[in-house]
């Protein structure tokens, strides 16, 4: 039987009752910041790369956002993207929002848009019959992706 590894996991099934808003005060593994918004590491992901972008300012949905901090994360989006392109060159994305409880959301009360790079054949019998993904690189190593210059896929940072 192969092993699978992934110990940043443990934190969350530890620490199930989270108090504070994690996009409130983001301190590890932020990418970038701009006047009204920042994009982050999930530290939680459902695929390498797996990137969210939120609003600094603390609402529960895109309705109450002004339009100059929607225009701002949403120009964020594209830029997480395109770099995301560069440093891991996925085949697709899912890109998308789980406003409210009801729809899956962690932090309901913090809108955020997740950003998962994506390959042919990333998805396998894992999640399925277990509810496990196989994550292949660590939250560290993939900072250090995002961080530096474009690389090819699976060489070593």
């Amino acid at each position: 039987m192969d092993i699978l590894w992934a110990p940043w996991r443990s934190k969350y099934i530890y620490s199930r009752k989270i108090k504070k808003c994690i996009f409130c005060d983001p301190k590890e593994y932020v990418l970038e910041r701009t006047k009204h918004s920042f994009s982050i590491l999930n530290i939680y992901p459902y695929n390498n790369g797996h990137v969210m972008a939120a609003p600094f300012r603390h609402v529960k949905s895109l309705e109450y956002l002004k339009a100059e901090e929607l225009k701002d994360l949403m120009d964020l989006v594209v830029k997480t993207k395109k770099v995301l392109d560069k440093k891991l060159k996925p085949q697709g994305y899912n890109i998308g929002l789980n406003i409210g409880k009801a729809a899956g959301a962690g932090f309901a009360g913090h809108v955020h848009i997740h950003i998962v790079p994506r390959w042919a054949g990333d998805t396998n019998f894992m999640p399925a019959a277990s509810g496990t993904r196989v994550i292949s690189e660590s939250l560290d190593v993939m900072y250090k992706i995002y961080k530096s210059s474009p690389r090819t896929p699976c060489s070593n940072v």
